[in-house]
């Protein structure tokens, strides 16, 4: 039996607050049913997210604000970072955990900066939504054996569409061959390509393949 977390439930204390944050961050605005003025669900989904998030009144006798670890999966924590704060979210500066990921059993459990060994899973940034629910973007970049089903469905391809986000990939790689030392295309191509299907705009998945090519392959600008 296939079994997918579906919806986690947020307290709030004032749902249009929630709601206007929450429009605010990005997320799809999936439903808002009032049956009276005691009942309101507001559901919202993540960009790309398979999971979404519900607010609203009359739905859980949990406090307000007491979901303090909602954690985001990010390819780039920092143009998840950048693309939240010029959405006007108070968003912290990148960190690690001393003691390992989610670790806050230990003393001053947050250093500043990413993970020094560049490990997928190590680095985040954190944000609180009007109520003090807790968010945390962590980068994931290559997941580790084993935390991916394997799909049983064989999913449709729309050359179409594949066609045209190629052509817009060549398009924003022509100025980075241009200015840069001699590397592969195909290794600009691909995390622009993830940057793009996991919702990030045309400018922010250049700056991930830009800052890719740099750090990891040492590709700088002539």
């Amino acid at each position: 039996m296939d079994m997918k977390l579906e919806v986690v439930v947020v307290p709030v204390s004032d749902v249009d607050l929630a709601k206007a944050f929450y429009e605010k961050l990005g997320f799809r605005l999936d439903i808002d049913y009032a049956a009276n003025e005691n009942f309101r669900v507001i559901q919202f989904t993540p960009p790309r997210s398979e999971a979404s998030i519900i607010v609203g009144k009359g739905i859980t006798s949990a406090k307000s604000g007491s979901a303090n670890i909602l954690v985001l999966a990010v390819d780039d924590v920092d143009v998840a970072r950048d693309d939240l704060i010029a959405r006007g979210v108070k968003v912290s500066e990148v960190f690690h955990y001393a003691g390992g990921p989610f670790n806050n059993a230990v003393q001053n459990p947050r250093v500043g900066g990413r993970d020094p060994q560049g490990r997928s899973y190590f680095s985040f940034a954190s944000f609180e939504d009007p109520d003090g629910n807790g968010w945390l973007l962590q980068e994931i970049q290559t997941r580790l054996p084993g935390r991916e089903w394997q799909s049983t469905q064989v999913r449709t391809m729309d050359v179409r569409a594949l066609a045209e986000l190629l052509r817009e990939t060549s398009e924003h790689h022509d100025n980075f061959e241009k200015t840069h030392a001699k590397h592969h295309w195909w290794d600009w191509y691909a995390p622009y390509l993830s940057a793009r299907q996991n919702g990030s705009s045309p400018e922010e998945a250049a700056a991930a393949a830009d800052r890719y090519m740099e750090e990891v392959l040492h590709a700088f600008a002539r």
